[in-house]
């Protein structure tokens, strides 16, 4: 009769690997989404053109009113100012508040050059956010 020991089961060790399926799943998910709401981010720039239908806009937290007459004259909130006044004032304005909207509102005469320059001007002292106003079409406002 041999005497010794036993032998015993070892212990389960740890599992060490990562299990990638889950892992998987959840990146062709977030990828499904992606590529779902990205084409839906492309507009940057809210556009609300000359007599067009829709809801009427909200109040701006803070806003200034540029104005472009027929003759191409600029004023801001009533103001009439040349460009290059026009760009010190925004500027200013954009220094104390950045989120400061710019409602534009410019007449259907205008040349588009002249309001793209106006933009322009506003986008550098600093203010991105930019409406541009219209006037409900007559139909609708008859309601």
């Amino acid at each position: 009769m041999a005497f010794g020991r036993l032998e015993r089961a070892r212990p389960n060790a740890p599992m060490s690997d990562i299990n990638v399926t889950p892992l998987v799943d959840v990146m062709l998910v977030l990828l499904v989404i992606f590529i779902l709401t990205a084409p839906l981010l492309t507009s940057a720039i809210r556009l609300d053109l000359p007599k067009a239908e829709g809801a009427q806009a909200g109040q701006a937290p803070a806003a200034v009113t540029l104005v472009v007459n027929s003759q191409g004259q600029v004023f801001l909130n009533d103001q009439a100012l040349r460009l290059p006044e026009l760009a010190l004032q925004l500027k200013a304005v954009a220094t104390q508040r950045p989120d400061t909207e710019v409602q534009l509102r410019a007449d259907q005469s205008v040349p588009y050059g002249r309001v793209v320059e106006v933009v322009g001007v506003a986008q550098k002292a600093g203010l991105s956010r930019i409406g541009f106003v219209a006037d409900a079409p007559v139909a609708a406002a008859a309601r």
